[in-house]
């Protein structure tokens, strides 16, 4: 039996008014576990299959682990689920935790959300590792007649049995996620599917799944990478990891002997695969660079505008990437130099890269203004 473990449980609020609930275990430099699908922040301290994650990924770190929008300890209300709701919570708790600079990790479709969030935030996302992840959803791979039948089939069985005591039909679901799980295991899976969330939730949920499309992002990260997936995974194909390793640039790509989607603590890849984690986050840690404590001051609308400063765009091109008027913009210059102590354009710009900012691709016309809220 694990020790006890004590974790601080907090809630903050996002844009769009959902409360989540988020904690921190462990120690060290900030580690972000983007939240995934069946988690439960209270119930997962006992869990025998999530507890040995929080583990070790707080070995060495602070690990901030979240309860996403419907999921858990966080509300759950009928907002649907999308991608942008996913990032607004990520965006929501890493403010919260006032985090500058941080690791994030990714798993399951939670890879796709952490992708995102690295592509359009590169200065306060000092390394990202992917585990069993996607960038794109079963709709965009080209499905087969077939996989799609099976994919309707999943949704049904979801809403008429996600929440009744007969745990036959959450046994399908969980045998894709822990085919190789004990009997512990298993049944306690199975009871995550039915408390986690609610069975229209998680049908509605998986369903937006299949519309993930991050390919683009995923090439526009920039911060040290690295890529693992289970060669036998039976929910997330292998090659969708493959492919995210091919998309980012300089993206290490390790393979796991596993069948499991959700590797578990008796398999041999379970102590590969986190003790690859922890090398390379040891190895991230010891090469970035010391953020300025006068970048905490900054908001995340600031934080957007310095990073559009330091790619060297002038006040009217970060004016029609943020939806702004020049004005407007000129004042927010001015209200960054003040909290970065900076006296000139140049300087602010000298202070911002040393710091990691302007280091992504420049973001093409028109998109940028969905890189953060001013």
């Amino acid at each position: 039996m694990a020790p006890p473990l004590t974790q601080s449980i907090r809630f903050c609020t996002t844009a769009d008014g959902v409360r989540i609930a988020h904690a921190s275990t462990g120690q060290g430099p900030p580690l972000v576990r983007a939240a995934h699908f069946l988690t439960h922040l209270d119930g997962d301290l006992g869990s025998p299959v999530w507890r040995p994650w929080i583990d070790e990924l707080g070995r060495g770190h602070t690990l901030i682990r979240y309860d996403g929008r419907g999921c858990g300890l966080s509300d759950r209300g009928e907002t649907p689920p999308s991608l942008e709701a996913w990032l607004a919570d990520l965006e929501a708790v890493v403010d919260a935790a006032g985090l500058a600079r941080f690791a994030l990790l990714g798993c399951s479709q939670g890879a796709a959300v952490a992708v995102a969030y690295a592509a359009r935030h590169p200065e306060r996302v000092t390394a990202l590792a992917i585990l069993g992840g996607y960038v794109r959803g079963l709709l965009h791979r080209q499905p087969t007649p077939p996989q799609l039948r099976e994919a309707r089939m999943l949704l049904d069985l979801v809403e008429i049995g996600w929440g009744q005591d007969n745990e036959a039909f959450r046994q399908v679901f969980t045998s894709l996620f822990i085919p190789g799980g004990t009997p512990e295991q298993t049944r306690w899976f199975n009871e995550l599917e039915r408390l986690s969330c609610s069975p229209g939730h998680a049908a509605r949920t998986i369903a937006a799944f299949g519309h993930i499309d991050v390919s683009d992002e995923a090439r526009r990260v920039r911060c040290p990478t690295l890529v693992m997936h289970a060669r036998g995974d039976q929910r997330v194909p292998f090659d969708e990891g493959r492919l995210i390793a091919g998309l980012i640039e300089g993206a290490r790509f390790v393979a796991l002997d596993s069948r499991n989607h959700v590797l578990l603590r008796q398999e041999p890849a379970f102590a590969e695969a986190f003790a690859t984690v922890r090398a390379f986050l040891a190895q991230a840690d010891a090469g970035a660079a010391p953020a300025s404590p006068l970048f905490a001051r900054l908001s995340p609308g600031e934080r957007a505008l310095l990073e559009l400063l330091a790619q060297g765009l002038d006040n009217l091109q970060i004016a029609a990437h943020l939806g702004l008027s020049e004005k407007t913009v000129r004042n927010k210059v001015s209200a960054v130099f003040g909290k970065l102590e900076v006296a000139t354009r140049a300087q602010a710009i000298v202070r911002a890269r040393e710091a990691g900012y302007g280091h992504g691709l420049p973001l093409a016309d028109g998109g940028a203004g969905r890189l953060s809220r001013p």
